[in-house]
């Protein structure tokens, strides 16, 4: 049994990879990276490292020639540069006779109206498709995507959002890799939906959870989508972002996040970490 992981050096890829090596012999494990360079410290540990690209459709066939189960991790990018590369790697994956892909998608993916659910949406009609067995692993957010935010209460400022009353389910990107691995390495995740998330807050129960781990009160400035764009522009946030940050927080205030699900625990076998406990450990990470 081969498994492969691709985007295996990025954030949430290195935690896949670690998480698996805990359980899976290294020489049953490859990965699928754009620069192999990058992976040196994998190959010295038993890994197969192999070169692939998704814009090089031929790089991904011998990237995946051999796998029996895919982990495949949503790239970066704008929605028609991230539809284009994830079908050259599903249709790789088919021609190369993977027998399970697991994807990372986004909460809610095929009905969601979030600005970045069309990439996953169009992904994973793209795998169902080509027949293959599949999990897809609906992400809802990363704590770590507050990182910014977190670091500016801890200066001084308030939490800022034009989130409304939009829920989240924050989790730790560590526990969304867990349940990642836990999926490509395990059985009976054929054909599934997992809808992988927290336990919803909004921004003003996020910001008392920080405030509690701060030992101090975290005011919420609530701005409309504007005023948002500003201070972040303001706060010296570079000007090709801003319209993401403002749509991520469109997005939540749509309620596009509030997607109620224990999959995360059921995956773990365990709760996922309390947020004042999850904060705590971010808190500790800047400091």
């Amino acid at each position: 049994m081969k498994l492969l992981v691709t985007g295996a050096t990025g954030k949430l890829g290195t935690k896949v990879v670690e998480t698996l090596l805990k359980t899976v012999p290294a020489s049953q494990l490859a990965v699928s990276v754009r620069n192999p360079e990058k992976a040196e410290g994998l190959r010295a540990r038993g890994v197969e490292v192999r070169q692939g690209d998704f814009d090089r459709p031929d790089s991904l066939e011998t990237a995946f020639a051999g796998i029996d189960r895919l982990l495949m991790i949503s790239a970066d990018g704008d929605n028609e540069t991230r539809i284009r590369q994830h079908a050259n790697a599903v249709a790789a994956a088919e021609r190369a006779g993977v027998k399970f892909i697991a994807y990372t998608s986004i909460a809610n993916a095929r009905e969601s109206n979030n600005f970045l659910a069309p990439t996953h949406r169009a992904t994973e009609e793209a795998i169902l498709k080509t027949g293959i067995p599949y999990s897809f692993l609906r992400n809802n957010w990363y704590l770590e995507n507050e990182l910014s935010s977190i670091q500016g209460v801890v200066a001084g400022a308030p939490w800022v959002t034009s989130a409304g009353n939009g829920k989240v389910g924050w989790a730790l990107q560590q526990e969304y890799a867990e349940a990642a691995a836990n999926v490509l390495a395990g059985t009976g995740h054929e054909n599934t939906i997992y809808e992988l998330s927290g336990k919803l807050l909004t921004q003003e129960e996020m910001a008392s959870a920080l405030g509690a781990v701060l030992g101090k009160e975290v005011p919420v400035q609530q701005v409309d989508d504007a005023a948002y764009a500003g201070i972040m522009k303001a706060a010296g946030v570079p000007d090709f972002i801003i319209p993401l940050l403002t749509g991520i927080q469109q997005g939540i205030r749509e309620g596009t996040l509030e997607v109620e699900s224990s999959d995360l625990e059921k995956l773990l076998g365990r709760p996922a970490t309390p947020i004042h406990e999850a904060l705590g450990q971010l808190v500790k990470r800047i400091s």
